[in-house]
């Protein structure tokens, strides 16, 4: 499966379906048709090619499926299944999916991993999911972290990393990320996917909870530096938002691809905010 395909109207290969949509999810809780409706008029707007896939859960799929068939999509909606189930009701929820067809395309699975990370318990995971599909694990940051993330890769796994949340241990440090991104970066042929509180393009204190935010394009530019040497951590840490730009701008299509092979997606609440930010920015 390619994993960024060039994006519609001359979206840069950068951008190209790195924001998945995760309205149904805190901090927006859309409820389901406002987030279809929405969904849908982006993936038919200017900047669709920027757009990747929908998030649902999977113990919402009845939900998701009798909204669709009120609206009666022209094309499936490509869907990340969001496995709240635990492992037991992977095969039924991707045998529902795949019953309606064309109502919905399976493209990713994602779910947490237990504590350990356990290897048989990738295994399944492996089993239970198609080829054809993403597989994303979410391992625990904690002692051993990294170790986990080392298992989701060897079982042919995307590591996910959570970049923020309700309270400030749910924002990973500097160096958690940049560690992280040595590991997959080093790692032939990995690819991560990023969730959670990273809603503008940089690094930024929210005026409201005081916490600092993760910037997806500093994690962009993170993984460039990763693939070509350079100093991760200080992209990680800039709040130069020309500076990231211009720097991400001057990569070319090769490299950009590459960065887009390491970094597959992300997760945002909002379609609208990173848009605006790439817009302001002059990405887009």
């Amino acid at each position: 499966m390619e994993l960024t395909p060039p994006g519609p109207r001359g979206i840069p290969p950068l951008f190209a379906r790195l924001v998945d949509d995760s309205a149904l999810f805190p901090p927006a809780d859309v409820a389901m048709p406002e987030a279809l409706r929405a969904h849908f008029a982006s993936r038919g707007g200017e900047h669709a090619g920027v757009l990747g896939v929908f998030l649902c859960q999977a113990s919402r799929l009845p939900e998701l499926i009798t909204e669709l068939i009120k609206i009666k999509p022209k094309e499936p909606l490509p869907l990340s299944l969001i496995i709240d189930t635990g492992l037991g009701g992977v095969p039924k929820a991707i045998s529902i999916v795949e019953s309606r067809s064309e109502l919905l395309s399976l493209r990713m699975v994602e779910m947490p991993a237990p504590s350990d990370v356990d290897e048989v318990w990738l295994e399944r995971v492996s089993e239970f999911v198609p080829e054809d599909v993403i597989r994303v694990v979410e391992p625990r940051r904690g002692v051993g972290w990294l170790d986990g993330v080392r298992n989701v890769i060897e079982h042919g796994s995307w590591p996910k990393i959570r970049c923020g949340g309700k309270a400030g241990e749910n924002f990973p440090s500097v160096d958690e990320v940049a560690d992280f991104l040595s590991v997959v970066s080093g790692s032939p042929g990995a690819s991560f996917k990023a969730t959670n509180s990273l809603h503008r393009a940089v690094r930024h204190v929210d005026a409201e909870t005081g916490f600092t935010h993760h910037g997806f394009l500093n994690l962009l530019v993170a993984s460039a530096r990763c693939l070509s040497g350079g100093d991760v951590r200080e992209a990680l840490e800039s709040t130069d938002g020309k500076a990231l730009a211009d720097e991400a701008r001057a990569l070319p299509e090769p490299a950009a691809k590459a960065v887009r092979e390491l970094f597959g997606s992300y997760a945002a609440a909002s379609f609208a905010e990173p848009v605006a930010d790439l817009g302001e920015l002059e990405l887009l």
